[in-house]
């Protein structure tokens, strides 16, 4: 029988081959002066390079993934490109998940893959795979990078020698494009139907938007509905309303600001194509299906723009619900103290002692929103949520927090599974008052609480679920972290911080858990 090959993927134009030179030149012009990187037999010459050069600031690493989402927590950190470097074939493909997340969160993540010359494309030799265009629709490959998302520069490289001799060129200012942006669109949204209730959501927001966006809400006075992400959840006080409020008493118009917004009210919208959406977002993504207005800017600047907005308030009584459902919760909280959510108000008690948070997606970011204490601002709050996704948390974590004291980082147990080898970074990073939370409730909790997983049987909710019998006392000995396991509330007496990390691993109470949530 002859053999069936699949058929051949689609050609790109082939790069020129280039020099070690010549490609670090190409990166400092464009403003890079951070790498991570993923030696190998064809990138190594660079990477030695790079390793020499007196202005740079490099970080190695074994695994691309989580190199990938180290250097994303870089660029999230400073606004600044950084860049993978990594050796060809798979290598390359690991890159993937942390530059899909870049895509969406508009972070200017440098990828830049070693290729093998021209003459291997197609071959099947060893390590020679398509790497041009390997990234899609998710990264620029061209120099008309705006600064605006990831880039890809994918290199063959010759057969260098380490003693050939390379200048070290200056890095460049990083300069990305400014965009434009239409004020009026939102000055329309603010004037015009507001008598059927405007509700404000804010999704996470970068640092320098922070300060405009808590004065524009201040003085709309309307309801809020703010992730901790957006950095304002604290700060805003009474303006706070939980979502049970509206979902039983949809608003007529919403102002999303921010990146998409945990709360299960803005997935409530799909359904309700009455209701008036206009967001405000860097990436320009509705972050609906469903017919809505957009406004792509930075939110800090369109605010700048249009000046002081005049008061429209709580038209609908609804900060007079909030204020009983926040008690609700608060009693319930006191009820059962080693629930899951009892012991998470527990520790975003002890974590305003923070220097900045780290928040998982899933569960944690979620239970940290609805039940985190509402009364000290943290300092610095960030997360990954771009695509949704658990990939690369911990490394993103490392990469935001790489010069900080006092980094504290809540994760689940099935999204610190995606990230073991994460600890390896620790050695090149500040980890004097660390604190990595793992809430560790067997599983992906979240999913247990879905109605459709109802009348499924225990291997059919296993397969979703996924429990698992890790344990992480012996991951943390393998990376030398300190540990120590809280059940109950007054567990919380033996935290203490050292110059070590510290792994927290949370074991909420089930009884307590379901208790809490069949009456909440």
């Amino acid at each position: 029988m002859s053999q069936v090959l699949p058929p051949p993927l689609p050609q790109t134009t082939l790069p020129i081959l280039k020099t070690e030179a010549e490609v670090i030149s190409e990166l400092l012009a464009l403003g890079c002066d951070e790498f991570v990187l993923c030696g190998g037999a064809r990138n190594a010459v660079l990477v030695s390079h790079l390793c020499m050069h007196p202005k740079l600031r490099t970080f190695h690493h074994f695994e691309e993934r989580s190199a990938a989402f180290f250097a994303l927590g870089r660029t999230k950190a400073t606004g600044l490109p950084c860049a993978v470097v990594t050796t060809s074939g798979t290598a390359v493909a690991e890159c993937l998940p942390a530059v899909i997340e870049a895509h969406y969160s508009v972070l200017p993540l440098i990828i830049v893959s070693a290729d093998r010359p021209e003459d291997f494309r197609g071959s099947g030799a060893p390590q020679a795979i398509e790497q041009d265009g390997i990234f899609t629709a998710y990264a620029h490959v061209g120099p008309d990078w705006k600064g605006h998302g990831p880039l890809h520069l994918n290199v063959p490289l010759g057969e260098a020698k380490l003693e050939d001799p390379i200048e070290h060129p200056e890095p460049e200012p990083f300069l990305p494009e400014r965009r434009s942006f239409d004020v009026l669109k939102l000055r329309d949204f603010l004037s015009k139907g507001v008598f059927k209730g405007l509700v404000v959501m804010v999704g996470g927001l970068d640092e320098d938007d922070r300060e405009e966006t808590f004065h524009f809400l201040k003085q709309l006075a309307v309801p809020v509905v703010a992730d901790v992400t957006s950095g304002l959840r604290e700060a805003l006080g009474n303006l706070i309303t939980p979502e049970a409020v509206l979902r039983k008493n949809l608003p007529g118009k919403v102002l999303r600001l921010g990146e998409v917004p945990v709360s299960r009210l803005w997935r409530d919208l799909e359904d309700q194509p009455k209701i008036e959406v206009l967001s405000i977002c860097k990436n320009g993504l509705p972050g609906l299906a469903r017919e809505s207005d957009i406004i792509a800017a930075e939110v800090g600047r369109i605010f700048r723009g249009l000046g002081d907005p005049q008061e429209i308030g709580d038209i609908r009584d609804d900060l007079p619900n909030a204020r009983r459902e926040l008690s609700r919760i608060d009693e319930l909280l006191e009820a059962y103290p080693d629930s899951e959510p009892g012991l998470v108000r527990t520790l975003s008690i002890y974590a305003t002692t923070s220097d900045s948070l780290f928040l998982g997606n899933s569960l944690p970011i979620r239970e940290w929103n609805d039940f985190a204490q509402r009364e000290v601002p943290y300092v610095n709050v960030r997360a990954n949520r771009g695509a949704n996704g658990i990939d690369g948390q911990l490394s993103t974590w490392l990469g935001a927090t790489t010069d900080e004291e006092d980094a504290w980082g809540i994760f689940g147990d099935l999204t610190t599974l995606y990230d073991l080898s994460s600890p390896a970074l620790f050695s090149q990073i500040e980890t004097s008052g660390r604190v990595l939370v793992v809430i560790n409730n067997n599983g992906g909790a979240i999913f247990d609480r879905l109605p459709r997983l109802d009348g499924m049987s225990d291997q059919q909710r296993a397969a979703i679920v996924q429990p698992h019998e890790a344990d992480l006392s012996k991951w943390a000995e393998m990376w030398g972290i300190n540990h120590i396991k809280v059940t109950q509330e007054e567990d919380f007496d033996l935290l203490e911080t050292t110059e070590s990390p510290l792994l927290l691993e949370l074991v909420p109470s089930k009884e307590q858990s379901d208790a809490f949530w069949e009456a909440l």
